[in-house]
């Protein structure tokens, strides 16, 4: 990928990152006059560029994935510590999103290192601005996954237990458990040596192709009940989150990515092409029958 590509890019992603936030920061409290929510995004993306210096330099993508795991875990911290009143909305969040980051980043950074590198950084960990550009958009993810999250936690509107805490609370656990039994299932199925250059279709992968994913969208939904009740005025900006996690993982990369890697490693095989036709790609669904 060219430069002119790369450097627009990450001017797009800046740019939208700083005009959401300064919304946002409309209805933020403020720490010594400075809103909390913009230098929260602002943290975000200095974590980043901080780790990005070093894994250009030693040309390693190896801690990609723990650094933006950790970006999650680092930014609800630091807001939980700096809000003047803490609410049990507060803590929930927080203990939601450190529990999703902890086991999503373990997972990753130990698959990394037991393939011995992700392929997808061959070329882009040796240009600069390529590499950059990638790290720019983990920024930007982090933030807009986190949005409604951070936005609830910075509101100067607050609201004790209520039923969205509740149902917010009992859709993130459904979604964490179907990611976490569908990673754990297919971890499992590659592990196998007679299974290699396979795919799953067994488990929770009968009724979905994709079903971590799934679980993954429907936990940041979740995330983003528990914030309603207590965002206001351009707050409510920040109910694209799980639209970005929706488009994120079913049109950009996830599901997009590995359904076109899927067609072109067996497009030609009767059991895959049988799978894609009576398997859900994305919503665990009965299989289908057979007239």
């Amino acid at each position: 990928m060219s430069n002119k590509t790369t450097i627009p890019a990450s001017f797009v992603v800046l740019l939208l990152s700083t005009l959401i936030a300064f919304a946002v920061n409309q209805e933020s409290i403020s720490i010594s006059n400075v809103p909390l929510f913009g230098f929260v995004v602002l943290l975000i993306f200095i974590i980043q560029w901080l780790v990005f210096i070093p894994s250009f330099i030693n040309r390693t993508e190896h801690f990609f994935d723990l650094t933006g795991s950790l970006t999650f875990i680092s930014a609800v911290l630091f807001t939980l510590m700096a809000i003047p009143e803490i609410y049990l909305r507060d803590i929930i969040i927080t203990l939601l999103v450190v529990i999703w980051a902890t086991r999503l980043g373990s997972f990753l950074f130990f698959r990394v290192r037991n393939d011995g590198g992700d392929g997808r950084f061959d070329i882009m960990k040796t240009k600069f601005w390529w590499f950059l550009m990638t790290w720019n958009i983990q920024g930007m993810w982090v933030f807009l996954s986190l949005a409604a999250a951070l936005a609830a936690m910075t509101s100067s509107e607050k609201v004790e237990t209520d039923i969205f805490l509740v149902i917010g609370t009992l859709i993130w656990i459904l979604g964490f458990s179907i990611e976490v039994v569908s990673d754990n299932q297919k971890s499992k199925f590659r592990s196998n040596p007679e299974n290699k250059d396979k795919f799953i279709t067994t488990g929770i992968w009968s009724w979905s192709r994709h079903p971590n994913y799934f679980g993954e969208i429907l936990l940041w939904i979740g995330i983003t009940v528990i914030a309603l009740p207590v965002l206001q005025g351009w707050q409510f900006v920040t109910l694209i989150s799980p639209i970005f996690i929706i488009i994120l993982l079913t049109q950009i990369s996830g599901v997009r990515l590995l359904e076109l890697r899927g067609k072109k490693k067996w497009g030609d095989d009767e059991e895959y092409k049988n799978y894609i036709k009576k398997t859900s790609a994305l919503i665990p669904l009965p299989p289908k029958v057979k007239n």
